[in-house]
C-alpha cells in the first residue's frame, strides 16, 4: 500500500488518554473515526488487523469441527417473546428497537433465540449430536457507559458459538473442548488469557467463565492462580457456600493461593443446560424415541474488544512517552514500512515491487517528508518493521528497525526480502 493513497497526514499527538493511549492515537490520526458514543468506522490498517483476528478464530474453531453460519442482524420480536427474554431486555434498555407497520424488530444484541430457532427442524435426532454453530457478526447493545473506545461500543463485532448436546455430560464435554479451543486461538493471536469463574446471571445454566486477558488497562479485578491459569471474579465469593461451589464447579481447592490482578474481559462462555430449548419448545428425538430438549452452551468473543486490547498491549514509548505501537506479527496486515530519501527513491520503489511480487504486504511512504517524519508515521501506524534507505546506507543495502524495541541492523536488500518472507510464513520476528 502507498501512503499517498491512504490520505495519511503528519499529526502531532497531544494529550493522549492516560488509560487508553493506543486507541486515542487511532482516533487522533483518523485510523478510527468516531461517529458518536460507541459508534466507529475503521480505516484500512485496523480493519485488516480485525480481519486477521477473525481468520485466526475461524481457523481454530473450524479445526475443532464447528460450523460457520450467519444469523440475521434484524430479528423479529416474536422469537424473543418465545424465549421469555423480550420484556427483560426492554426493561433494561439494552435492546435497540425498530417498530414498523409490518411488525416490530430488534437489532441483535445476541443470538440465542435466533440460533435455537435455526436448529428447529434442522437437528432432529440424537444421531446428529453433538453439533455446534458459530458466526462472526455485528451486535448492537445500548451501552450506557461507553468507556474504553472499542472495548465497549454500542455496535461491535462478536464471535458467538452455540453447542447442542443430548445430555448434561455431553454438554460439559463440548464445554471443555470449546474452552480449550479458546486458549489455542488466543495463544495464536498473541494474548495470554485466563478463564475466570463467574456468576451465570440472566443467562442461566451450570458453568460460566469470563475469558479475560491480564492487562493493566483492565476494568475488572480478578483473583488468579498462575499455575492453573484459572481465576475467579471477586463477586463469586459473595455466593452462599462460595468455597464449596468453587471446588465442585471449577476445581479451585485453595482460594488463598489466588492473587489480585487487573484484567480485561474479552469473552464469556456458558453451559446453559435446557433453558432456551425448553422455553422455546425445541427438541430432538433420543435413542428411545422420546422427545427431549437440547442441552446447550453459548460462547462469545468480543472481536472488536480483542482489536482494542491488542493495540493497547503493544504501545511503544520513547522517553516515557507513548509514540505509537508495534503490531504483533500474528495479526499485522503489513510487515514492513519502506522509507527513503529522494536520492534512493527508485531503490525503495524496487524493494516495494519485489515484496509485492513475493505476495508480502508492505507499505511504502511515497510522500514528501523527512526520514524522521516517516519513521514517526511507521510507529503511529503500528508497522512492526521499518526499512530505511538514507544517506547512511550503501547502495544495495537497507537498514531495518524493529519498532517494538528499536533493534536495528543493516543487510542486503535481497536478504531482507527473504527474511520478510520467512517472517510472514512463520509468524515469528526477524532475528537480530
Amino acid at each position: 500500500m502507498r501512503i499517498s493513497k491512504m490520505g495519511m497526514k503528519n499529526v502531532k499527538l497531544s494529550n493522549l488518554d492516560e488509560m487508553y493511549p493506543a486507541q486515542d492515537i487511532l482516533i487522533q490520526t483518523n485510523q478510527v473515526k468516531q461517529y458518536g458514543s460507541g459508534v466507529y468506522a475503521y480505516d484500512n490498517i485496523p480493519l485488516k488487523v480485525q480481519d486477521n483476528i477473525e481468520e485466526i478464530i475461524k481457523k481454530n474453531f473450524n479445526r475443532a469441527d464447528f460450523i460457520e453460519v450467519q444469523m440475521p442482524l434484524l430479528q423479529q420480536d416474536e422469537i424473543w417473546k418465545r424465549s421469555g427474554r423480550y420484556d427483560k431486555y426492554i426493561e433494561e434498555g439494552v435492546m435497540m428497537l425498530s417498530e414498523t407497520d409490518k411488525g416490530n424488530y430488534c437489532l441483535a444484541p445476541t443470538a440465542e433465540e435466533a440460533i435455537t430457532t435455526f436448529v428447529e427442524n434442522r437437528v432432529t435426532s440424537h444421531k446428529q449430536l453433538p453439533v455446534g454453530f458459530y458466526q462472526i457478526g455485528t451486535k448492537f447493545r445500548n451501552e450506557i457507559r461507553n468507556r474504553g473506545y472499542l472495548l465497549r461500543g454500542k455496535e461491535f463485532l462478536m464471535f458467538d458459538l452455540y453447542s447442542f448436546d443430548k445430555d448434561e455430560e455431553s454438554m460439559m464435554e463440548s464445554y471443555k473442548k470449546i474452552r480449550e479451543t479458546y486458549f489455542k486461538a488466543f495463544n495464536e493471536i498473541g494474548l495470554d488469557i485466563v478463564a475466570v469463574a463467574a456468576d451465570n446471571g440472566s443467562m442461566g445454566g451450570k458453568n460460566s467463565e469470563e475469558i479475560m486477558a491480564l492487562s493493566s488497562i483492565g476494568e475488572d479485578t480478578i483473583l488468579y492462580d498462575r499455575e492453573t491459569k484459572q481465576g475467579l471474579n471477586v463477586e463469586v465469593l459473595e455466593k452462599e457456600n462460595a468455597e464449596e461451589y468453587l471446588k465442585e464447579t471449577y476445581n479451585i481447592q485453595d482460594i488463598k493461593k489466588l492473587r489480585e490482578q487487573k484484567a480485561c474481559e474479552l469473552g464469556h462462555i456458558f453451559a446453559l443446560g435446557t433453558k432456551y430449548s425448553e422455553s422455546m419448545d425445541i427438541n430432538f428425538i433420543d435413542s428411545e424415541n422420546n422427545s427431549k430438549p437440547f442441552y446447550m452452551g453459548c460462547y462469545g468473543i468480543g472481536v472488536s474488544r480483542v482489536l482494542g486490547l491488542i493495540y493497547e498491549n503493544n504501545v511503544i514509548k520513547e522517553n516515557d512517552k507513548v509514540v505509537g505501537f508495534s503490531l504483533p506479527i500474528s495479526v499485522t496486515p503489513y510487515y514492513l514500512y519502506i522509507i527513503s530519501n529522494d536520492k534512493k527513491k527508485d531503490a525503495a520503489e524496487d524493494l516495494y515491487e519485489k515484496c509485492l511480487n513475493k505476495d508480502v504486504d508492505v507499505i511504502i511512504d511515497d510522500v514528501k517528508g523527512s526520514i524522521g517524519e516517516k519513521i514517526r508515521n511507521a510507529k503511529v501506524l503500528g508497522i512492526p518493521y521499518i526499512a530505511i534507505m538514507g544517506n547512511n546506507t550503501e547502495d544495495g543495502y537497507v537498514e531495518i528497525e524493529r519498532t517494538k524495541d528499536g533493534a536495528k541492523k543493516t543487510i542486503k536488500i535481497e536478504d531482507l526480502i527473504e527474511e520478510v518472507e520467512i517472517m510472514k510464513s512463520s509468524k515469528k520476528d526477524i532475528e537480530f
